[in-house]
């Protein structure tokens, strides 16, 4: 057996604080502080307890070179828990899993910092409204409460600010001031295909192809795009529109088509929706949800362990949010936007590895209920009367 250290691995000391029971004992009150180590790998979910000398063996191996196990036997006491949890990459079929996740990674050409941030990033099974709930952060009047003042609104600087011409306000300042994030959706209406196709034609579907090579194009489309790549993939998750049977989608942009996709649960989909969005109720019940998923290895293509290349994904799915919100709301339809999500349960849902390819962001739409139950961040009243 051969072996080597995982592609991509950072160590960070982190503190536990704890009641000293001795102290206790004598009538004191005191904490104990004690530090350990942990690996953070980026193709790993969860880090990774290592010892000072567990991190010492690792850094002191190549992620290139591998060399045979009988060179270490006198440390396999050490290293045998680390080939166990994925942080050394064995070519054994015993442990192809891992070795598999390892390559996708390097193949991926990931920046090391980016990889880590991006992997370590991803929730699973979290609740995060109900968080909000339990810790009273809610309302901006709690946040106030709870957290103290934020920094100013506005970072004034020193010298004499010169006034901008005020212009009249025409339909797109209108039709701008109308776009406001929905949280009380109609879960008895439903969309029409008509208005579901036009969001995404608007959106993310190819209005040119430039066909550089057989195995090479480029798309043009309404939003820009880090290098023109266009890398982000659409999915949907339908309940309510006409036409559509309710389930999961994969969206093509050239075709500007979809294709049902098998279900991975017998959940009602508004559970599974619900799940995705990490609790956040109020969102689960738009007509439909379009899921954001950027494949990671289209933009490395060219920008190969590059420092920028996972902030441009990034602003990616921004420009698609806000076309999305601005195409829903110019037919009347409601939209919300979050990054709020559990990953890890939305790539079981729609059979993603989270390593070539992950869920960034969730796009929502469908009519607003004409009850407003959840609050909404409307102030100039343009969607609810005073």
């Amino acid at each position: 057996m051969k072996l080597r250290r995982c592609t991509t691995v950072m160590f960070e000391p982190r503190e536990a604080v704890a009641v000293d029971l001795q102290a206790m004992l004598a009538g004191r009150t005191e904490l104990t502080t004690t530090t350990g180590w942990v690996a953070l790998a980026a193709h790993l979910d969860q880090p990774v307890p290592v010892s000072a000398a567990q991190r010492e063996l690792l850094g002191s191996l190549s992620a290139q070179r591998w060399i045979e196990a009988l060179e270490m036997d006198d440390s396999r006491s050490q290293w045998q828990p680390l080939l166990e949890a994925g942080l050394l990459i064995s070519d054994g079929d015993e442990h192809a899993a891992h070795r598999r996740r390892d390559e996708g990674i390097r193949e991926g050409h990931w920046w090391p910092l980016a990889a880590l941030a991006h992997r370590h990033g991803r929730w699973s099974g979290v609740n995060s409204a109900a968080e909000m709930r339990d810790n009273h952060l809610v309302t901006a009047r709690d946040l106030r409460q709870q957290l103290g003042p934020p920094p100013p609104a506005v970072q004034v600087r020193s010298g004499e600010y010169q006034k901008l011409p005020a212009v009249d306000a025409t339909a797109y300042d209108q039709l701008l001031e109308r776009r406001t994030t929905c949280r009380n959706f109609d879960a008895q209406r439903s969309i029409s295909l008509e208005q579901l196709a036009q969001l995404l034609q608007r959106t993310v579907k190819a209005q040119a192809v430039v066909q550089v090579e057989e195995d090479t194009a480029f798309f043009k489309k309404n939003v820009p795009s880090g290098g023109g790549l266009h890398a982000t993939e659409t999915y949907l998750l339908v309940q309510r529109v006409e036409g559509l049977a309710s389930g999961l989608y994969h969206y093509h942009p050239l075709e500007h088509a979809l294709v049902a996709l098998p279900r991975q649960c017998d959940r009602p989909l508004q559970d599974v929706a619900e799940t995705m969005l990490s609790g956040q109720d109020w969102f689960a019940n738009a007509a439909a949800h379009l899921v954001l998923v950027p494949r990671f290895a289209r933009t490395h293509w060219k920008y190969r362990n590059h420092a920028k290349a996972y902030r441009a994904l990034l602003l990616d799915i921004g420009h698609i949010s806000q076309a999305l919100y601005m195409a829903a709301t110019e037919r009347g339809l409601a939209a919300f936007v979050t990054a709020a999500i559990n990953d890890v349960d939305t790539e079981q849902v729609f059979g993603l590895d989270g390593i070539t390819q992950g869920p960034v962001a969730v796009v929502g739409v469908g009519w607003r209920s004409e009850t407003r139950t959840t609050t909404e961040f409307d102030p100039n009243h343009a969607v609810w009367p005073a």
